[in-house]
């Protein structure tokens, strides 16, 4: 039954494994962009300090991170490609360690959701020759999305190797595994749409094509460093940055035979970002994949401890993704089983470079 208002939300708090992966309670910090790892990518003090705050959650899910310097996305995104990048994140994946937590990093390529201004340069890539409708944010400010080169089959794979060769850098750089991203609208997640996937190859037209290099590149990571240690981000209809997906149908036919193709990996887990967690799509997905769900209802509103406690003890989901919460306190786990009160986040500072609105929250003054 689902929790009632005054439920102590015990089971939240309940050790999980996820894979390899084994938790100390089921509350999870969803990966965050910041911009703080500045022009070299490399995570540095202010990061590290960031994350270490957060260690008592049962899991961090580290910031989106460029598997190459042409799909960085973001203004002061960091980076797994040199070894600066691999040193910065192992200072990270000590201090979380050295606090008991757990942590993975997200690979992401933003594929089409860049610009050169933002990626030094390089060329902006896509399944297809379609532009996003919109302006994003680089070092000379605002700017229109430019049109990206249509990768050919050769160079989606080449795509697929830096994806490989990111997670053995994560796991080298002692991070606990990795979360393929293939949600929000950028690569991955522009081969499943069929607004921005228009290819009539192999990889473009029925669902099952536009699944394929999903698949093919969450096996390549599972392969390279093992499937328990693997987890994938998806976020179906979630209709952003133009990866439009709004026929419940078609949504269903790519995203289930997206998960009975993985299936079979044993993947650590699943995560789905999506306004109804609870609802009939994801949990359907959640069958199909036959594994441990994270879920995340998406950026309308906060996810709340009471949200929280209802989606596990209704057996929804096996642990739950959280943002905003986790942002503006650095001890939400305890907070949350004492329900104490919550320190408020501060958006204006979300994405600026310093510390402040970043690791300035306080903590519960110990009595």
């Amino acid at each position: 039954m689902p929790a009632s208002p005054l439920s102590s939300g015990s089971s939240l708090f309940e050790p999980v494994s996820l894979g390899d992966l084994e938790l100390a309670n089921r509350v999870v910090m969803a990966p965050l962009t910041r911009s703080r790892s500045g022009s070299s990518g490399v995570p540095g003090d202010l990061v590290v300090e960031h994350y270490r705050q957060r260690a008592s959650v049962g899991l961090i899910i580290a910031e989106g991170t460029y598997p190459s310097h042409a799909s960085r996305a973001f203004v002061g995104q960091p980076g797994i490609v040199t070894e600066e990048q691999v040193a910065g994140w192992r200072r990270v994946a000590e201090a979380v360690h050295a606090r008991g937590g757990r942590i993975v990093m997200q690979i992401m390529n933003g594929g089409r959701a860049t610009h050169p201004d933002i990626n030094g340069g390089r060329r902006v890539v896509a399944p297809s020759a379609i532009a996003i409708d919109a302006e994003t944010h680089t070092e000379k400010g605002k700017q229109p999305y430019p049109v990206p080169h249509a990768l050919t089959v050769e160079e989606a794979r080449e795509a697929l190797d830096e994806f490989v060769g990111a997670a053995r850098r994560a796991i080298e750089a002692g991070v606990d595994g990795v979360e393929i991203h293939g949600a929000n609208g950028y690569l991955l997640h522009e081969f499943l749409s069929p607004a921005s996937n228009r290819r009539t190859d192999e990889y473009g037209g029925s669902p099952e094509n536009r699944a394929r290099f999903v698949v093919e590149v969450v096996t390549a990571v599972a392969n390279a460093v093992g499937a328990g240690r693997v987890g994938l981000r998806l976020s179906p209809e979630h209709n952003i940055q133009d990866a439009f997906e709004t026929d419940r149908d078609d949504v269903l036919a790519t995203y289930g035979t997206l998960l009975d193709r993985l299936r079979p990996l044993g993947l650590a887990y699943l995560s789905v970002l999506h306004k109804e967690p609870a609802g009939d799509l994801v949990q359907e997905l959640r069958r199909r994949f036959g594994g441990k769900l994270i879920a995340n209802s998406g950026f309308s509103s906060p996810t709340t401890r009471e949200e929280a406690t209802r989606l596990i003890e209704a057996a929804h989901a096996d642990a739950v993704a959280v943002g905003r919460a986790v942002i503006a306190n650095p001890d939400l786990v305890e907070r949350w089983q004492g329900e104490h009160p919550e320190n408020e986040p501060r958006p204006a500072l979300f994405y600026t470079p310093g510390a402040e609105g970043y690791t300035d929250y306080p903590a519960l003054r110990a009595s």
